[in-house]
């Protein structure tokens, strides 16, 4: 995927904005692979600034709940990819196709799961040292019943939003919306 810089965002958007070329020839005149593209910077940029354009850095992390919240909506309402992420104030949209995906092959749980391998502590390390290869990290299992409890609760507090919602969707998205957009302020520094 090819990853454009903030600069060269913020000079097609302003390209753009002057009036004299549209998304589709905007997009052929400076490489970028759909017109798609460009019209999803001018919104972001429309909607919030420099910041729209601006990529969070990769630490940026969102709760399983703030997850299916974004999938939800985009389900309930039919609002695009690039729409949802607008709405949540997310400037990476192919991130939300991630969770969709994740979410249709594994359920919850699979939100649940962090990108990579977790950083290791000090004393996480001098542990490893010191265990013999053959030894396994594995949860106890009281550690998967109370994971799964979890992840059983969180799907539980789902279906009750998705039911509020199903039946006032108005309502639901009108009293939820200033609480979605200070959770995406806080994530973003």
């Amino acid at each position: 995927m090819v990853k454009y810089t903030d600069d060269f965002k913020a000079m097609v958007v302003r390209e753009y904005l002057e009036g004299t070329i549209g998304y589709e020839r905007l997009a052929k005149k400076h490489g970028v692979k759909s017109n798609r593209q460009v019209r999803d910077w001018v919104n972001a940029y429309k909607k919030f600034g420099m910041e729209g354009l601006v990529r969070k850095k990769r630490d940026a992390i969102y709760s399983v709940q703030f997850k299916l919240d974004v999938l939800n909506f985009m389900k309930r309402t039919g609002a695009s990819l690039a729409d949802t992420a607008l709405h949540f104030g997310l400037t990476n949209t192919p991130m939300v196709a991630v969770w969709k995906k994740k979410f249709l092959n594994g359920g919850a749980e699979a939100l649940d799961n962090p990108k990579g391998r977790p950083v290791m502590s000090d004393k996480a390390k001098n542990v490893k040292k010191n265990q013999k290869p053959t030894q396994e990290n594995e949860m106890t299992r009281e550690q998967k019943l109370e994971r799964e409890n979890e992840l059983l609760r969180l799907e539980v507090e789902y279906l009750k939003k998705l039911r509020a919602f199903q039946m006032d969707p108005d309502g639901y998205l009108e009293k939820h919306k200033q609480r979605y957009h200070s959770n995406s302020k806080k994530n973003s520094h």
